[in-house]
């Protein structure tokens, strides 16, 4: 016993009172992480629970819920830090050398956050739109510090950087209230160009989604190889597009035959001239 008292420099009863004070500064690290991570995610739900009262935009709301639960957690666990002896302003310092360093080495993420902070700021899209960016399109579920999370039409879930994303072209198909369906229908050569025209512009009138007014559009546009194309437009409300788009079809397909119309398919006459001999 004398000998590991002479190695550690103190009494037996000394390390006693040392181990006991380590374990019960460590307990309490303990407990105030426990008790801290519990508390950060009360907060963010508490955040998100009064910006929801006062009808906050969707897309802030999900930002702020992760800064809130990301700042209170670096709290936490600098408070449970010092809890065990560290003192705070070497660990600060510390923090700052590293932090350059790794600033360096992760200046991606932080132009992640950047890139979050312009998103929330000019708002090119909100929760809920339709969006093409990076190269991917889908629905806007959610927009978090370093990451905007887009789920497609098929159900899969594309995570997309927030520096990329705001530095990059942003195609929104649904902040506008309105947008413009185009159709290319053709027709045979021989057939009745004004009866197709006329059963066209009836299709518009009756279709109650597209909107009345000049801009909406019917023409010849091209004299294709096979088929001579109409070009149509018309405006829809935005969230009417595609059920007006895929009804044009059916009622071109279906109504243009009954009216002595044909849609063509591109083919090839081949003669062959035989030689006299």
């Amino acid at each position: 016993m004398q000998k590991i008292e002479e190695l550690l420099g103190m009494k037996t009863g000394e390390l006693g009172d040392v181990l006991l004070s380590m374990g019960t500064r460590l307990a309490i690290a303990v407990a105030i992480l426990i008790v801290g991570f519990w508390l950060a995610k009360m907060m963010a739900k508490t955040v998100v629970k009064i910006l929801k009262k006062r009808d906050t935009d969707e897309s802030l709301i999900s930002f702020l819920r992760s800064l809130t639960s990301m700042g209170t957690k670096t709290l936490v666990v600098i408070t449970a830090a010092s809890q065990l002896g560290v003192e705070m302003t070497s660990f600060i310092a510390i923090l700052g050398a590293a932090g350059f360093a790794i600033g360096m080495a992760f200046s991606g993420t932080l132009s992640n956050f950047a890139g979050g902070v312009m998103i929330l700021l000019f708002k090119p899209f909100k929760i809920g739109d339709y969006v093409d960016m990076q190269g991917e399109q889908g629905i806007v579920k959610e927009i978090l510090i370093f990451n905007t999370i887009l789920t497609t039409l098929d159900n899969k879930v594309i995570i997309l950087a927030n520096g990329a994303v705001a530095n990059g072209t942003i195609t929104n198909f649904t902040k506008a209230e309105k947008r413009r369906v185009d159709w290319v229908f053709g027709i045979a050569y021989g057939d009745d160009l004004k009866v197709a025209k006329e059963l066209l512009t009836k299709f518009i009138n009756e279709d109650d989604r597209i909107l009345d007014g000049d801009e909406n559009f019917i023409g010849l546009g091209e004299l294709g190889d096979s088929s001579v194309n109409i070009t149509v437009r018309g405006w829809v409300k935005t969230e009417d597009y595609w059920d007006v788009f895929f009804s044009m079809n059916e009622r071109v397909y279906n109504e243009f035959g009954e009216a002595g119309l044909s849609i063509p398919f591109p083919q090839m006459d081949v003669h062959v001239q035989k030689d006299s001999e």
